[in-house]
């Protein structure tokens, strides 16, 4: 029982660091200005297709060792999908910056559909994947039981680690993580000391989609198997570690994508993994009752 326990909590580990991956781009985007990314999912799942592409496209020129080839298509990855939340920032949310705050809401809900409706036209509706990159695996006694663990997990929750690491530096240490803490605080008294909101903002879904695009890459190394439709629900579980962990925290969203995996593969394995997506929400409803905030969060106070 004690290896079966250790066993999911290492699956919990590693999907929770990529449900935290993502999840850093919706808190991004929300802090700064204050409205919900629902095309984050898309991005995501059009990072398995950029995947298996940079991949495709190695192969072709001869490189295939696996330092390379991984570092190659995370570079390839990470800079298109950047490209792709630079232009949802300038086409579904910059035009309406001044509008209602449902109109860039329902904006992003059609750029969702129009990228997973552009992806099933242009890469087919059926489910594609990628061979094992990484092969080998550690083994644990624990007890009378045995702990399994994938060199492929290992490099997932290394990188993951690894990414998150490096942001929090560049947002807590660096002038550009300043200029972002100062817009995020009052976007208004940052733009009249000099700081150019718009393009800061711009930078912000650029950042976001950069670690959706980790995540994609580290999510088809595990799984293999993705398609048109992959980023609607794990997109869905982001948004939900972003608020379990506190929506615009940095570090809440790091920690609610570790506690909503962790969670979900104990309750999958302990009890039924035909409802773990149910637990998954049940358990957000909870934290929402008697910590709205979330968990790192800042409670609102009411202006007087």
């Amino acid at each position: 029982m004690e290896a079966f326990v250790l066993q999911q909590l290492i699956n919990g580990l590693t999907l929770g660091a990529v449900y935290g991956l993502i999840a850093i781009g919706y808190t991004m985007v929300y802090g700064i200005i204050g409205m919900i990314n629902f095309a984050h999912g898309e991005v995501y799942m059009i990072s398995a297709y950029l995947c298996a592409i940079g991949l495709a496209l190695l192969s072709y020129f001869g490189i295939h060792s696996f330092p390379l080839l991984i570092f190659g298509t995370l570079l390839f990855t990470i800079v298109v999908t950047s490209v792709y939340g630079w232009a949802i920032e300038r086409i579904a949310y910059r035009p309406l910056r001044n509008s209602t705050r449902l109109a860039p809401l329902i904006s992003a809900i059609g750029m969702s559909l129009i990228l997973q409706n552009y992806v099933q036209i242009s890469q087919g509706p059926n489910q594609q994947g990628i061979p094992t990159l990484l092969t080998g695996v550690l083994r644990l006694h624990v007890g009378e039981g045995l702990v399994q663990i994938t060199w492929t997990k290992v490099f997932i929750l290394a990188a993951a680690i690894i990414g998150m690491a490096v942001l929090t530096w560049i947002i807590q240490y660096t002038r550009l993580g300043r200029i972002c803490r100062a817009t995020q605080q009052d976007r208004r008294m940052a733009a009249i000391l000099g700081i150019n909101t718009d393009r800061v903002i711009s930078l912000v879904f650029v950042i976001g989609a950069a670690m959706a695009g980790l995540a994609g890459v580290l999510v088809t190394m595990n799984y293999g198997t993705f398609d048109f439709y992959a980023g609607f629900i794990i997109g869905i579980k982001a948004f939900t570690a972003a608020v379990l962990g506190g929506i615009g925290s940095l570090p809440g969203a790091m920690l609610g994508g570790l506690l909503l995996g962790v969670a979900e593969a104990q309750f999958a394995g302990l009890v039924n993994s035909d409802y773990k997506d149910v637990f998954s929400f049940a358990l957000l409803v909870a934290i929402l009752i008697f910590r709205p905030q979330g968990l790192l969060g800042r409670p609102l106070v009411a202006k007087v």
